[in-house]
């Protein structure tokens, strides 16, 4: 085989002949690295053969059902669409502390618990580290088929993989596992590229489902290129502050489920622990008689979320009043706060606006536009929102509040939590099939009104 050297970007894999400054793919500043590349072997009539067959009608093609295997941790279950597909390659990424390493070692305990073969290759501890790391979980698995490898060369990885044959490997981490074929070191670009692509078809072709843990990078995407993402099956993130104990684990790419789920978990001694009432732990600090506090049910997948919005107003000393969201886009704050001072008549233009969802949740529904705009609107005036109230609806650049969608569903969770009112878009009244009990839904269709009844201003008709 025919070696030249190029030079390859370490943040998004474009290759160039010489080095560049700046990327031209990914515009990413001093991120070339020189490596030797290898030039694919010419093909062959043996490779050309194994696409002899052809096209396909669709018709024609047999399929069987995806067989899965449950791991024993429901809210993973959850995430992954109903538990692990066999042959299936599964990313985990997540910041530093996070809790991948302590899912991955409690999955391969669950999973040698049932009787099944479980590969954990530790290329960051040595065996015993990893062993005192699973008594500390409480959960060892020493009777059944959970072998521990420590090891970062991937031929002998695939050797190990041939010899076991087990149901599922754990590849901890894919930045220091090397390939020996290549020159470059373990964690660059070619490295992680080539790794994933071996490690992918031993999955398909032995049947193993492979759980890949990837670091992340300061901006919280994963270290390596993005095709890392692309190779793989499912790409799962924690979510959460590194340094408070819950922990939320999302999909962001599922070829076997849905992408809207997520998992909640609770961080301690015994390692993540499943939150089965994700709704009451969000509210269980929340403050009483305090403005700028306003509880929204958002929903992630099928599963409703009662998670409380927080929002500071002050009087700002810049020239430019500071906007700044945690757990809420900014930019989606910055229009709300625009609609405010034009259809609600609050003076925001000299006041810093902060708000923050409680709990490390990052929140995607349009249903919490509502919520955020009370809260701000709270706090501007240092009033508290009616008592045992939830918010919901999405925000319009009219002022109109719009309806969103699953409402029904929403309004049972805030009842099951002891809610009395629900302050929500007059548009989804028109045919809701809920039977009112012990909550009252307070219908408006205009911003101003809406902040009047949430704030106690106007009588709940």
């Amino acid at each position: 085989m025919k070696t030249k050297t190029v030079f390859t970007c370490q943040n998004c894999g474009f290759q160039s002949p010489k080095w560049l400054g700046r990327c031209p793919d990914c515009s990413r500043w001093n991120s070339f690295a020189e490596e030797d590349y290898i030039a694919p072997a010419p093909k062959t009539k043996e490779r050309t053969a194994l696409y002899k067959e052809g096209p396909m009608l669709l018709k024609d093609i047999e399929i069987q059902e995806a067989e899965r295997i449950t791991t024993g941790i429901t809210e993973l279950d959850r995430v992954l669409g109903g538990g692990i597909v066999a042959g299936s390659v599964v990313l985990i990424g997540g910041d530093p502390g996070i809790g991948k390493s302590t899912i991955s070692l409690q999955v391969s305990n669950q999973l040698a618990r049932q009787a099944k073969t479980v590969l954990y290759v530790s290329g960051e501890e040595s065996v015993a580290q990893t062993k005192l790391r699973a008594r500390r979980l409480g959960r060892t698995a020493e009777q059944g088929n959970l072998y521990i490898v420590n090891q970062t060369d991937l031929s002998l990885i695939a050797e190990y993989i041939n010899k076991i044959r087990p149901e599922a490997v754990i590849i901890d981490s894919i930045q220091v596992i090397f390939e020996p074929s290549l020159s470059s070191s373990a964690g660059s670009v070619s490295q992680v590229r080539e790794c994933a692509g071996i490690l992918t078809q031993l999955a398909k072709t032995q049947g193993a489902s492979i759980f890949i843990i990837g670091h992340v990078t300061k901006e919280g995407t994963l270290a390596g290129p993005r095709v890392l993402e692309h190779i793989v099956d499912t790409v799962l993130y924690f979510e959460g502050d590194r340094f408070s104990t819950h922990r939320i684990l999302r999909a962001v790419k599922n070829r076997f489920g849905s992408t809207n789920e997520i998992g909640v978990f609770e961080m301690g001694p015994e390692g993540l622990k499943e939150v089965n009432n994700p709704s009451e732990i969000f509210l269980s600090e929340r403050p009483k008689d305090i403005s700028g506090s306003v509880v929204v049910s958002v929903l992630e997948g099928s599963r409703p979320l009662l998670v409380e919005i927080q929002a500071l107003v002050s009087k700002s000393s810049l020239a430019y009043p500071r906007r700044r969201a945690q757990g809420f886009d900014y930019n989606r704050l910055g229009l709300l706060v625009a609609v405010l001072e034009k259809r609600a008549g609050l003076a925001l233009e000299s006041q810093d606006v902060f708000v923050n969802v409680a709990g490390g949740i990052k929140i995607e529904d349009p249903a919490a536009d509502l919520a955020v705009a009370v809260a701000i609107s709270s706090a501007f005036y240092e009033r508290r929102v009616i008592n045992e109230a939830v918010v919901l609806g999405e925000v319009g650049l009219a002022g109109e509040i719009r309806s969103i969608a699953q409402v029904a569903l929403r309004i049972n969770e805030a009842e099951r939590l002891g809610f009395k009112y629900c302050i929500m878009p007059k548009n989804n009244l028109k045919g809701l099939d809920y039977k009112k009990e012990t909550i009252e839904l307070l219908a408006s269709s205009i911003l101003k009104e809406a902040l009047d009844i949430s704030l106690g201003e106007r009588s709940k008709t």
